[in-house]
């Protein structure tokens, strides 16, 4: 990824960083997250629920390896695993799903819009 792309959609709204997060992580059919020894990075929603974060590329997970995440790496999944074990696991979990992350906000989305929007995009390659 060059440089511009990243700084470009780090500065996109949520919705839109969301938009790209489904092309990005269809294009190259994995999906990007910070994980340390201690396991996968969460937050805490305004509701006090969890969510799980995740990223589009390695570049845009690792820009978010700060403050509380410094110590953590960028990990890819696989989008097939993604999308046939991690989703439902989430939904079953009661955890949220929050994507694309800017050090400042992200997208909290439901996982069946998440898995029926990237079943939407698959269905363009």
């Amino acid at each position: 990824m060059n440089k511009l792309e990243i700084e470009k959609t780090m500065q996109m709204n949520s919705q839109k960083r969301y938009e790209y997060f489904i092309k990005k992580v269809s294009d190259y059919e994995e999906v990007w997250s910070l994980r340390n020894e201690q396991g996968w990075v969460t937050s805490k929603l305004d509701n006090g629920s969890t969510s799980l974060n995740f990223w589009p590329t390695k570049e845009h997970a690792e820009l978010c390896a700060m403050k509380e995440w410094k110590k953590t790496v960028a990990v890819s999944i696989d989008l097939e695993e993604f999308i046939d074990s991690w989703l439902p696991g989430i939904d079953n979990d009661g955890v949220s799903v929050s994507i694309f992350f800017n050090n400042k906000d992200s997208i909290t989305v439901p996982v069946k819009e998440i898995l029926n929007n990237l079943e939407q995009e698959l269905e363009n390659y």
